[in-house]
């Protein structure tokens, strides 16, 4: 774990020189005023925790500030950490864990780029090494790239891929990987879906199909959608959760590609507009990179502490 926390200090350090360069002037014992607060609105709205979530934590802080009269500045570091973790905790089950004794299905959703498939591999690989048995369903029929991907992460994870052709019904690959996932008393049971958004109704129609499938095939599963994210899109991050969370019912978050942006910001407004717990964040290529999502840890590491 203190691994994993140095490298998300250093994946976020784009995140944080940006942010904190101009943060430090706010927290340097100067006098609170309105001026100090429509700063630091622009500051977190320029790190791209967006305009609602900005305006939100602005107005937690005037609260605390007059609740405990509080007149320097200097205070309000540990304050604005505290409520980002807060903002970041509020949605419930952080993290991920498998439910013993029983199949789980991770249904995994986004628009192609966002580092779905990669996140399925490193997820598969894990717990693959943990002695877990695992399954992947390559139910993006659409875009070939996408099994041959999955088949390789398959091979290094050393896991099963259930699998068709290109352009094969993903419902069918789904009801196939269903039942082998039962009938081989899987522990997990991961599913690669399309992400062409731009055929938004299509996709969404498919989605939706899967989910009616699972819940028909493997009735006893415990299931969850969890929706990838390239945290490098900023605010369109924000769009795309709103977007797929009228579509289909998700019940977590993935935040990719943290290490190569300075718009870190964007996991506190995600979580906050969504309403989602943010399951895992990826802060490097490697296997390890991929960790369940501690939100102390990550708003200590913004303010590089």
């Amino acid at each position: 774990m203190a691994f994993f926390q140095k490298k998300l200090q250093t994946g976020l350090s784009k995140t944080r020189e940006s942010f904190w360069s101009r943060m430090a002037g706010i927290f340097s014992g100067r006098r609170i005023d309105a001026d100090l607060y429509e700063e630091l609105e622009d500051i977190l709205i320029q790190a791209d925790v967006g305009v609602n979530t900005s305006l939100a934590l602005t107005e937690r802080l005037r609260k605390r500030v007059k609740e405990e009269k509080i007149a320097d500045s200097s205070q309000l570091k540990p304050i604005l950490v505290q409520e980002m973790t807060e903002m970041l905790t509020a949605n419930e089950k952080n993290g991920f864990e498998l439910q013993p004794g029983r199949l789980n299905i991770l249904i995994m959703v986004g628009v192609n780029g966002a580092g779905k498939t990669t996140t399925i591999g490193k997820i598969a690989s894990r717990y693959s090494g943990e002695g877990k048995k695992v399954l992947l369903a390559a139910a993006d029929t659409f875009r070939a790239a996408a099994t041959e991907q999955l088949s390789e992460w398959a091979k290094r994870a050393g896991t099963d891929i259930i699998r068709q052709g290109e352009g094969a019904d993903p419902g069918a690959v789904v009801f196939d990987a269903c039942h082998s996932a039962v009938s081989r008393k899987c522990d997990l049971l991961i599913v690669d879906t399309a992400g062409r958004l731009q055929n938004k109704n299509n996709l969404m129609e498919e989605l939706k199909k899967i989910g009616k499938i699972i819940a028909r095939e493997a009735p006893e599963a415990s299931v969850e959608t969890w929706l990838v994210l390239d945290a490098g899109t900023g605010q369109n991050a924000i769009s795309q959760a709103k977007l797929f969370g009228e579509a289909v019912f998700l019940s977590g978050l993935v935040l990719t590609k943290l290490d190569g942006t300075a718009k870190g910001g964007v996991v506190i407004g995600i979580a906050n507009e969504s309403k989602l717990p943010v399951k895992m964040i990826g802060v490097g290529e490697g296997i390890d990179d991929l960790r369940e999502f501690d939100a102390q840890e990550f708003a200590t590491a913004l303010f590089g502490e």
